[in-house]
């Protein structure tokens, strides 16, 4: 069961990581780009920032099942402007 569970996860991340790689080659949203080019300028590779907006992306997926709503773009792009600080870890 446990293997079956990280099994999982690792096709979830593969899946937003996907996700996150088509918004960049579509251009849309321009923050996921934005968001990129700050979190490596200030020295994440690339694999790490992609790994950070793709926890953006399902925090956002999460709320809008939790909350049957539509995806929230405006939230979406604040949660990438505030990387490198997660959703839920605002001090």
């Amino acid at each position: 069961m446990h293997e079956h569970d990280d099994e999982d996860e690792a096709f979830a991340e593969a899946t937003l990581l996907e996700a996150i790689e088509n918004q960049l080659a579509a251009g849309e949203p321009a923050a996921v780009q934005a968001t990129l080019n700050k979190l490596t300028l200030v020295g994440y590779p690339r694999d790490e920032a992609l790994r950070l907006i793709a926890l953006v992306l399902a925090h956002e997926i999460d709320a809008m099942l939790r909350e049957d709503r539509p995806f929230d773009l405006a939230g979406y792009e604040r949660l990438l402007r505030a990387l490198p600080e997660l959703p839920g870890e605002e001090t």
